[in-house]
C-alpha cells in the first residue's frame, strides 16, 4: 500500500510553486471540475465572513490535490473522484459537496446537435470524420481529448456503454486541463470534446444531447461528485466552517443556478 501512495507524493513535487496562503486565507487546490461553482461559493462565503478569504486556484487535478494535502503542503483540496483504499488508509477524509453532469461540447459553428452514444464512439475513435452525416455543417470533426485518468472521461465511459471501450484516435488534441479543453473546443472549427457541465460553459459552446437527453434532463446518467479532502489533524475551525457552508441555503442556491446538485450531509 505504501507504493501506491508514493504516486501522489511524487506528483506533489510538480506543484512546489503553489503560493502559501497568508493568515485569513484558505487555499482549495485540485480538480478543474466544478471550478466556477466553487469560486462562486467561495466568494459568497468571503462576503459573509470578511475575515476569511477562500482561494480557488487553477486546476492541478484531483491527483495534485491529494498529493498536496496528503503531504501537508495544503490543508484543503478539491477532487472529482473517490479516494482509493490507500489514500483513505493514509488518513485522508473526503466530504462530498455537490454533483455535476459530465457533458460533450462542440464548437459553436457545429450548432445544436444530438448524437447516440454509439455515434460518439464512432466519432472519438476516428471512424467518422465529418459532421454532415449527423445533420451538422460541412466541417471536419476535430477531437479534443483528455488523459485517460480524467474524471470526466471515466464517468462518461461508465455512463454510456457504447463509449466504454472506445479507443480515442491519436489524431486528436490532448488537453491537460478542463480550461484548456474548453478553449480548444471554442477555438477550433468542428471541434468536439468533453468536460464538466456548467451553465457558463453551456453559454459559449453547444452541449450535445446524448441518446436524446441533455445533461440537466432527468435520467441523464453521467454524473460526477465533487468533494473536499483534508487530513483531520491539519484543519481548524475556519476550514470546518467553510465545509459546513455548503449546506447553507445561499451555497446551495449558487450550486443549483450553475447547473449542479447540492449534496446534503
Amino acid at each position: 500500500m505504501r507504493v501506491l501512495f508514493l504516486i501522489p507524493v511524487l506528483i506533489a513535487g510538480l506543484f512546489g510553486g503553489l503560493a502559501a496562503p497568508r493568515a485569513g486565507e484558505i487555499n482549495v487546490v485540485g480538480t478543474g471540475d466544478g471550478l466556477e461553482i466553487l469560486r462562486a461559493v467561495a466568494a459568497a462565503y468571503t462576503t459573509e465572513h470578511p475575515g476569511t478569504k477562500i482561494l480557488v486556484p487553477p486546476s492541478i487535478g484531483s491527483g495534485g490535490a491529494i498529493a498536496a494535502v496528503g503531504t501537508g503542503r495544503e490543508r484543503l483540496g478539491r477532487v472529482a473522484r473517490p479516494l482509493t483504499a490507500a489514500e483513505t488508509q493514509s488518513g485522508l477524509v473526503s466530504v462530498p459537496i455537490f454533483e455535476i453532469p459530465s457533458a460533450f461540447y462542440v464548437h459553436p459553428g457545429v450548432g445544436e446537435i444530438g448524437l447516440t452514444s454509439a455515434q460518439l464512439a464512432a466519432i472519438f475513435s476516428g471512424k467518422e470524420s465529418e459532421w454532415a452525416p449527423f445533420g451538422g455543417p460541412p466541417l471536419k470533426i476535430r477531437i479534443v481529448r483528455r488523459e485517460e485518468a480524467d474524471s470526466t472521461l471515466q464517468v462518461l465511459r461508465t455512463a454510456f456503454p457504447d463509449f466504454r471501450d472506445v479507443k480515442i484516435t491519436a489524431r486528436s488534441k490532448l488537453a491537460l486541463t478542463t480550461q484548456e479543453a474548453f478553449d480548444s473546443i471554442r477555438e477550433n472549427a468542428g471541434a468536439i470534446g468533453f468536460g464538466p457541465y456548467s451553465s457558463a460553459a453551456a453559454a459559449t459552446m453547444p452541449v450535445v444531447r446524448v441518446d436524446g437527453r441533455r445533461p440537466l434532463d432527468p435520467g441523464y446518467p453521467a454524473i460526477v461528485t465533487l468533494a473536499l479532502v483534508y487530513m483531520p489533524e491539519r484543519i481548524d475551525d475556519e476550514i470546518r466552517d467553510f465545509i459546513r457552508y455548503f449546506n447553507a441555503q445561499k451555497a446551495q442556491a449558487i450550486i443549483r443556478e450553475a447547473g449542479g446538485r447540492p449534496v446534503r450531509r
